[in-house]
């Protein structure tokens, strides 16, 4: 029996390769990606995100982390974008400090090492 090579599907005519993409997307999406991720760890997405089976906070935390590292790092390039995706941050971060039971002290929360101590 001889293995013949896997085809790899054709692709759809409307769809984008990456080269196409402008990098301010590609950005946006991952942090989009991380932010949603990040919400759904702290349980946000549950009537009551103390009892979320999703609940992670450990986990959470290290996407917050790396969101944190991607908008700072990219928001010069994100123009407009730069100030929603903070703001969702921070919403994340605060978040996380409220859930927590035992808070970080200000300037050690997640990603508070790139973006200063939330309140």
């Amino acid at each position: 029996m001889s293995e013949q090579p896997s085809q790899q599907p054709p692709y759809s005519p409307d769809a984008r390769h990456l080269e196409d993409i402008p990098s301010v997307e590609v950005i946006s999406r991952a942090a989009v990606m991380l932010l949603s991720a990040g919400a759904e760890r702290l349980g946000l997405a549950d009537a009551d995100p103390a009892t979320s089976p999703h609940r992670d906070l450990d986990e959470a935390r290290r996407l917050i982390t790396a969101l944190a590292g991607l908008v700072t790092a990219s928001a010069e390039y994100l123009g407009l974008h730069a100030g929603p995706l903070r703001d969702g941050l921070q919403s994340l971060q605060k978040a996380f400090r409220e859930a927590s039971v035992v808070p970080d002290a200000p300037g050690q929360g997640p990603g508070e090492k790139y973006t200063g101590p939330v309140y």
